[in-house]
């Protein structure tokens, strides 16, 4: 592979799942060592034995799986291994007030003595990028820095990059995100299966010609697709009535029906994500009455979901959605021990089975089942959470930012999967921040503001995704 940065430039690096996009920065950036080959910074050969030695050279990189430590706070989180001190001691007032600033300067909705571990993710996603981009860095990596942030919070990382390029700083760009690419970088390079096919300027190719670059011509379907029968008589499936978690969701009711994708709308912090889990008893709700097929049933626990067959894909697989030290088969079989049992035992060899199931059914690119899960990229990673839920065949599936870190063409995969599940009379609610994927899935989608419903739209009423994007705002 060879690859260039000018100085100044965002330059986009895109590719597959799988392609070597995150494996190439990690050796530009010392996590890796190179086989061969020569690595130049500003003409000087180099090498990077670890991070160290890249940093020296003004090299940091935002990793699309987050590297803060969860038990520390925000101010000791960005300040790590370049502590201020007065004296022998650590000056954590002036830390504390300058941690301050940068947050104010991001509009991160954060205080400098929170702990990471207490925070939603797109927020440590916006602390992780803040701490790259208030450091001496002169090189920043970006590996798909937006995957849980909202159309707002992007452009005001767009704008702190723009002023960062005029001071010759130069951006790696990783991202599935076709249209925010052609908003930020100046050239854009692809990476097909570990070999570099193909490096242009955005303003000399068009974001069909870098898809069908990235997926050799063939890229998942994106367009919304109608049942074909009216949804406007289906039976109801499930219903949530008077649901509040703490101060962040108010009282709000809604349902779907057998075959409908129920789609949810909302800035982060909007009380999505709290919805979705209270719903899959992983947080504390009060007041709410749940139904199923038209019986009421209690959910006090994630026992109870699944119990009542409900499946939940989290917004942050790394820490919720999978056992990342643990091999593919252990995690897709984690949710499946009732189809890999002899008896009382679970049988290794029906296990291995089950997962070579699931990696061909999935399309899952792994060197076999046995496979550490962490060793995936994102994109795959993902797939095993979603695998691991659909072969457990549920009535709910709740997604939550389902396409986060994933490729242009399994983004279509996993949308018509959706619809495919739901056909057979099953219901889905996706929670995404991507309009065009909200308006490529769902049949119905509700818009939720400060934890209250704001407004409904049937799928066919909605004509762009503007009409979205006001809704969302107001």
């Amino acid at each position: 592979v060879g690859f260039e940065l000018r100085e100044g430039e965002v330059h986009a690096l895109v590719g597959g799942n799988g392609a070597g996009k995150s494996t190439l920065m990690k050796i530009m950036n010392g996590v890796y060592q190179k086989d061969s080959g020569t690595i130049r910074v500003r003409g000087q050969e180099t090498e990077f034995q670890n991070i160290r030695d890249a940093w020296n050279f003004g090299i940091r990189m935002i990793f699309q799986e987050l590297s803060l430590c969860p038990t520390l706070t925000v101010m000791e989180n960005i300040f790590l291994t370049n502590e201020i001190k007065k004296g022998a001691f650590l000056d954590k007032r002036t830390m504390r007030e300058k941690t301050a600033e940068i947050l104010k300067e991001m509009k991160i909705d954060a205080r400098p003595d929170d702990v990471i571990a207490d925070l939603p993710v797109g927020t440590c996603q916006l602390i992780e990028i803040a701490k790259a981009l208030f450091s001496n860095a002169t090189i920043l990596i970006l590996d798909e820095p937006t995957a849980s942030l909202t159309d707002r919070e992007i452009s005001i990382l767009f704008r702190r990059i723009r002023e960062l390029q005029k001071n010759g700083i130069s951006f790696v760009y990783i991202s599935h995100r076709m249209k925010e690419i052609f908003q930020i970088a100046n050239r854009i390079s692809v990476l097909r299966d570990g070999s570099m096919v193909m490096t242009k300027s955005t303003s000399e190719i068009t974001m069909e010609e870098v898809i069908s670059e990235i997926t050799s011509g063939r890229r998942g379907d994106m367009e919304y697709k109608p049942h074909g029968h009216s949804l406007e008589n289906a039976e109801e499936l499930f219903r949530v009535e008077h649901l509040s978690v703490g101060k962040i969701v108010k009282d709000i009711s809604f349902f779907i029906k057998k075959g409908e994708v129920l789609g949810i709308a909302g800035l982060m912090g909007s009380g999505r994500t709290e919805t979705a889990e209270a719903i899959f008893g992983i947080r504390n709700h009060k007041g709410a009455v749940f139904s199923l097929d038209g019986k009421t049933i209690e959910i006090r626990s994630v026992q109870d979901a699944i119990r009542h067959q409900i499946a939940l894909v989290p917004e942050d697989r790394r820490r919720e959605g999978l056992v990342l030290e643990h091999s593919i088969d252990q995690n897709v079989c984690l949710t499946n021990l009732d189809k890999i049992k002899s008896g009382i035992l679970t049988n290794n060899r029906m296990a291995r089975a089950f997962t070579r199931e699931c990696i061909s059914q999935y399309n899952i690119k792994a060197s076999g089942p046995g496979a550490r899960i962490s060793s995936l990229s994102g994109g795959n990673q993902q797939k095993g959470v979603i695998a691991k839920w659909l072969m457990k065949k549920p009535k709910l599936l709740i997604l939550d930012e389902p396409t986060a870190g994933v490729d242009i063409g399994a983004k279509g995969d996993i949308i018509e999967l959706v619809r495919e599940y739901v056909a057979d009379g099953n219901g889905a609610l996706f929670i995404s921040s991507e309009m065009s994927e909200l308006m490529a899935a769902c049949d119905r989608i509700i818009v939720l503001c400060d934890g209250e419903i704001k407004s409904e739209y049937q799928r066919e009423k909605i004509t762009d995704e503007e009409i979205l994007e006001h809704a969302i705002q107001q």
